[in-house]
């Protein structure tokens, strides 16, 4: 939150528990890569995702790098950063937070990926790179709203970056490479079209928000949002305990990860759900798995439970249910349950 926008708290936004689970998740494990966001118009889908954000840490970054190359993270450097730490000569650093970067509905190839002076190249022998969304969003969260509006090779582009981590752009025979290791959040309103299934399953989790239909919530959520534009400071502030205790729970939940290592009983597990399902491939498999455990270390535990499968199967799964409509792969989910139950007791 800065003082002069505040940001609605990611702790007051009412109900809407698998979304605001799928986005936790990812903050601990951006691995498990990203979230769609399916709904109808006014459910939080970018209110949720701005809060977020400002749950996120600071990161220490080598300064003046235009990629943001954080420090320690000896894998991912830019070219620039790599030659300058190999010549043997000492960075300097600083601290930034980390920020949502928004992906406009109409950006071309270029303008994602970022572009390579060819003349220039040819002329002075030396790569010259013009900076895309993808550099920005090194670090970061890229959003993308109404994401099934996109054209489907801006859509492969962004989830090539996000699974590889790295972003690679090539023009005349010459490349180039730099760090793109960003939190993926996609948005769509289904009634306005829906995405190729191969571009579904490459979305790590999905999520299904609808408005609140009990009086009382729906009641709540309106007095809520009407606080926060009449005093933002102050209804920040009086949510910063419920803030503070998040990023807690979430800085622990990165620490206790970094111990944990999926058992053969929750591989096994996850196999049986994909053949049972029948689904292409093993994303959802390692999705599953990824997920399971991202749940565990929020709830401060360093062993996976029952509840952990059965949460992260409804974020994992549903999508990558082929062969079913939407509406079925609900009433499908019981049996799933039952595959979970049959190596996990309650």
């Amino acid at each position: 939150m800065t003082e002069d926008n505040p940001v609605y708290p990611f702790s007051a936004i009412v109900g809407q528990n698998n979304m605001k689970d799928a986005l936790l998740v990812n903050v601990v494990n951006p691995s498990i890569g990203g979230v769609l966001i399916k709904g109808e118009k006014g459910t939080a889908k970018s209110t949720a995702v701005r809060a977020i954000a400002d749950l996120l840490p600071e990161r220490k970054v080598i300064k003046d790098c235009i990629f943001h190359c954080e420090a320690g993270q000896t894998r991912y450097l830019c070219p620039s950063c790599r030659e300058l730490i190999e010549s043997g000569e000492a960075p300097e650093y600083e601290y930034i937070r980390m920020r949502v970067v928004e992906l406009p509905i109409s950006a071309t190839e270029d303008r994602v990926a970022g572009t390579l002076d060819i003349e220039h190249a040819i002329t002075k022998g030396k790569k010259k790179f013009e900076p895309g969304v993808l550099a920005s969003a090194n670090g970061n969260i890229l959003y993308v709203d109404e994401v099934n509006l996109l054209d489907d090779h801006i859509v492969d582009l962004l989830l090539d970056a996000a699974a590889m981590g790295t972003n690679f752009v090539e023009r005349e025979g010459i490349s180039y490479s730099h760090p793109a290791r960003f939190m993926l959040v996609g948005t769509m309103n289904p009634e306005e079209g829906d995405l190729r299934p191969q571009l579904l399953d490459r979305f790590g989790l999905s999520v299904n928000v609808e408005g609140e239909r009990e009086i009382k919530t729906r009641t709540g959520i309106i007095r809520k949002r009407l606080e926060f534009e009449k005093d933002p400071h102050a209804f920040c502030e009086l949510y910063e305990p419920m803030q503070q205790e998040i990023r807690d729970r979430i800085g622990n939940a990165k620490s206790i990860l970094k111990e944990m290592e999926p058992d053969d009983l929750l591989l096994e597990t996850s196999v049986k759900i994909s053949l049972f399902l029948g689904v292409d491939g093993h994303r959802s498999d390692i999705t599953f798995v990824k997920t399971s455990v991202a749940f565990a270390a929020l709830d401060e535990r360093d062993e996976i439970m029952r509840e952990d499968l059965i949460k992260a199967a409804r974020l994992a799964l549903p999508h990558r249910m082929r062969k079913l409509p939407f509406e079925e792969a609900k009433l499908e989910f019981d049996k799933i349950d039952s595959v979970i139950s049959e190596s996990y007791a309650k």
